[in-house]
């Protein structure tokens, strides 16, 4: 039997580490990426490490069936990482995000449905938490338990009401873990996409009789991460802005929040979910389970880069973005045996040292932001 993993999207941030973890395994790596401009710059570097025995590298896009076809060649099976990201970007770009998400991944499953020597048997796709939009709250005051938010209009980010009511007794909510159970309700075009990716994942793998396993990854961030891209991961954004003396600017009251989940232990799970004798056939959340506001992020990651904190709070918003989302991690521990290893401590501390050895980027935070102005999703 082949013991070929293809990772789509594999030359960036998670396939990197997650190559070198199924090689020390056994498995031979077959990686798909288009090496995006976005990702990896104008000239790709830091890539030599493709050459490594145990690996073999194909460029091309998810988008082209072709592409596909060739790199679906005697695998067994498929860890599904690439993917256009970024919720402000998503929601001015939404044929990109649309075209590589959604229909790459229908590409990924006609093409497999008309193999007719097929040998994937199982498929790993990496989705997001925001395919919850709002994560699950409660009332303390009243008790009402569970309470999923609709997400905020335009006119309530303006009018900066950031924290949601209790629809029965108007207390604020307070946010709780959020189980794979709960209430499904993208909020950005971004989301959108990786839910639909959940689906097809899901309704194609029972229909062909391949086992699936599917991961709704938190913030993911690490060593390794792009620091390039000013459209998404906001730990590489503020570590340009800290190595530049830049003040870091703070969105809505800095108080919203986030599960920050180190690289380490995602490709933990992932490999988890490679290894496994027993079908799986369900989604699991991969995160920290902790909660963690944007500004103690921000001020953990300036001490950690040896700075002291400069944060500013804005009031800025963009539509589109969530208050607060953590993940319940029940699911994961009790059936996959995952918990995760690396504290926020200690995994901004690995970012930080990693993030001293690399060329210090340009800040491209406001030319980011513009573009959102201009489109009337940021305010």
């Amino acid at each position: 039997m082949s013991n070929i993993v293809l990772i789509t999207g594999g030359a960036g941030f998670i396939g990197s580490h997650l190559t070198p973890k199924l090689l020390e395994a056994g498995y031979t790596i077959r990686i798909l990426d288009n090496l995006s401009t976005q990702i990896h710059g104008a000239l790709p570097t830091g890539l030599e490490w493709l050459n490594t025995e145990g690996i073999e590298f194909v460029r091309g896009s998810v988008a082209e069936r072709d592409t596909w076809v060739r790199a679906l060649k005697d695998v067994e099976t498929v860890v599904h990482l690439a993917a256009e990201t970024g919720t402000g970007q998503s929601m001015y770009e939404v044929a990109r995000y649309d075209m590589v998400n959604t229909h790459g991944t229908a590409l990924l499953f006609d093409v497999l449905a008309q193999d007719k020597v097929r040998t994937v048997k199982r498929v790993i796709l990496a989705s997001s938490r925001s395919v919850y939009g709002e994560g699950a709250y409660h009332c303390g005051s009243c008790g009402l338990d569970p309470v999923y938010p609709d997400s905020r209009t335009p006119e309530a980010l303006a009018a900066h009401r950031w924290e949601y009511e209790c629809p029965s007794c108007g207390a604020t909510l307070t946010a709780k873990p959020t189980s794979e159970s709960d209430r499904v309700r993208p909020g950005s075009i971004y989301a959108a996409t990786k839910y639909a990716q959940e689906d097809l994942t899901r309704i194609a793998c029972e229909s062909l009789g391949i086992d699936y396993v599917i991961y709704r990854f938190q913030n993911v961030y690490g060593e390794r991460q792009s620091l390039n891209n000013p459209y998404t991961g906001i730990l590489s954004i503020f570590s340009t802005r800290i190595r530049r003396d830049l003040v870091l600017p703070l969105f809505e009251d800095g108080e919203e929040s986030r599960d920050f989940v180190h690289v380490e232990d995602v490709v933990t799970a992932v490999a988890m979910g490679v290894a496994s004798k027993n079908a799986i056939n369900r989604i699991f959340n991969v995160g920290s389970g902790v909660q963690c506001s944007v500004r103690q992020v921000a001020e953990e990651l300036t001490r950690a880069l040896g700075k002291t904190p400069n944060v500013q709070v804005t009031g800025q918003y963009r539509v589109g973005d969530i208050r607060h989302n953590y993940a319940n991690m029940t699911a994961s521990a009790s059936i996959l045996g995952f918990r995760p290893a690396i504290s926020l401590q200690e995994g901004l501390g690995r970012f930080a040292a990693w993030v001293h050895t690399q060329p210090l980027p340009a800040d491209r935070l406001e030319e980011a932001n513009k573009e959102l102005r201009a489109r009337k999703l940021m305010g």
